[in-house]
């Protein structure tokens, strides 16, 4: 339920198909992947591999770095601690309804051109705030 409500809460009708430049999510993703095009690339290229689960972009707790994961199931495989910050739900039931088996590739367009780029930055945390470790 909570990949869903991240999936969901993550989409908004005719949104921008990139994040806005400069912002603090353009210059994360730059930073982690070399530019948000290659984010893209990469996130996009995850979505349509073959087998069904959740492709999701995750910042560390630790080091704010962002990465991108394959999750199999719901609950196994997710990085400990890690915050999603968008989640794309590439089980067949959240596109057969609109597009054939085959047409994966038309749906993971549609995601793209449906991202509330606002709401993924607002679960973005660019800050690293680490404590310094204390001497026993």
């Amino acid at each position: 339920m909570i990949l869903h409500e991240y999936y969901f809460s993550g989409l908004r009708p005719a949104a921008d198909v990139m994040p806005p430049q400069d912002s603090k999510l353009d210059n994360a993703l730059t930073e982690a992947f070399g530019s948000v095009d290659q984010w893209q690339i990469a996130f996009k290229a995850i979505a349509a591999m073959r087998g069904v689960g959740w492709v999701i972009l995750f910042q560390d707790p630790v080091t704010k770095q962002l990465s991108d994961h394959w999750i199999s199931l719901h609950q196994n495989g997710v990085p400990a601690g890690f915050k999603p910050l968008l989640v794309m739900d590439v089980w067949e039931h959240a596109f057969m309804r609109d597009y054939r088996a085959t047409e994966r590739a038309l749906y993971i367009d549609a995601f793209f051109r449906n991202i509330d780029w606002e709401m993924v930055e607002r679960r973005l945390e660019k800050d690293i705030a680490i404590r310094p470790a204390v001497a026993a």
